[in-house]
């Protein structure tokens, strides 16, 4: 670009931006970017709402010192991370974490499975967020050959009574499985081979995933037969569209505490077609074993 050219751009822009500061100044909204859809726009608002809500959650949690524990499980890129960035953007990181744990140190393969798990659970006042959890066991292990087939078997048999006591010393238990479609899950794996700032997420067992689908289905369908429970339900989540999947999760946590000053003028019940509970997918997933309905 010319010197001429250059001035001249400099000053359309700057001539843009005094018009837009008189627009302001004299009471009327600032226009908005092209390139903002309403849709995003939307989204955006509705996010920040509930975000609101959210810290009204956390300091009911802290003042009744509640115990809060919020697990997503889901297949390899369904917006686990995602979902609870969103989640922990704006509450307190004293009375809120993540807790996501890598490969087991030698130590803690000489553990009881759940052991290093109950070393993170919440304490009074705190709301404490898994990023996967002791459901690594229902899920990568068994796939993967990580785990034998009895321990596998024995994970099934005694999770249902560690969250039963968790439950019955009283902490608020909540679990989420974000579901996505196969071809979903290639183009998220896709785009994070071609992103420089999110090749970080891709790894050798997210490699496989596509190629063991299949058996993650089954993996999935014993999980969800042998700890959908009373006591502990779980909850799906169609994640196919990630900001509808964040939006109906925040709504499911917020809509499942009474808190002071919670609004009145917001409607949390989730939308249905996205959100739903365990024992619907388990029927799904039955039908969809037996060949009766297709992915």
């Amino acid at each position: 670009m010319g010197k001429k050219k250059q001035n001249k751009f400099i000053e359309k822009c700057i001539g843009k931006c005094e018009k837009e500061e008189e627009r302001v100044t004299k009471g009327k909204e600032p226009r908005l970017p092209v390139w903002k859809k309403e849709c995003t726009l939307n989204y955006e608002k509705e996010l920040k709402t509930l975000q609101m809500e959210l810290l009204k959650l956390q300091n009911h949690v802290k003042k009744k010192g509640l115990k809060v524990l919020i697990i997503f499980e889901g297949r390899d890129a369904a917006g686990k991370g995602g979902t609870i960035k969103r989640i922990m953007e704006h509450l307190n990181p004293r009375g809120a974490r993540v807790v996501a744990l890598g490969i087991p140190s030698d130590v803690e393969k000489t553990q009881w499975y759940f052991q290093r798990y109950t070393t993170h659970l919440p304490s009074g006042g705190e709301i404490t967020l898994f990023d996967r959890s002791w459901y690594n066991r229902a899920g990568v292990e068994p796939v993967m050959g990580f785990c034998t087939e009895e321990e596998h078997a024995r994970f099934l048999h005694e999770v249902p009574f560690y969250e039963e006591m968790q439950v019955g010393s009283g902490t608020h238990l909540i679990k989420f499985y974000l579901t996505i479609s196969k071809e979903e899950q290639a183009k998220r794996f896709h785009e994070r081979q071609v992103n420089p700032l999110k090749n970080y997420k891709i790894s050798p067992i997210d490699i496989k995933a596509q190629e063991l689908w299949d058996k993650y289905t089954i993996a999935k369908y014993a999980m969800l037969l042998a700890s959908h429970t009373e006591a502990a339900p779980w909850t799906i989540v169609n994640s196919d569209i990630k900001k509808n999947a964040r939006i109906n999760v925040i709504k499911h946590i917020l809509s499942s505490f009474e808190y002071e000053g919670k609004s009145s003028k917001i409607d949390l019940t989730p939308d249905q077609s996205i959100l739903y509970d365990g024992g619907k997918e388990i029927i799904r997933l039955e039908k969809l074993i037996s060949g009766k309905e297709k992915t």
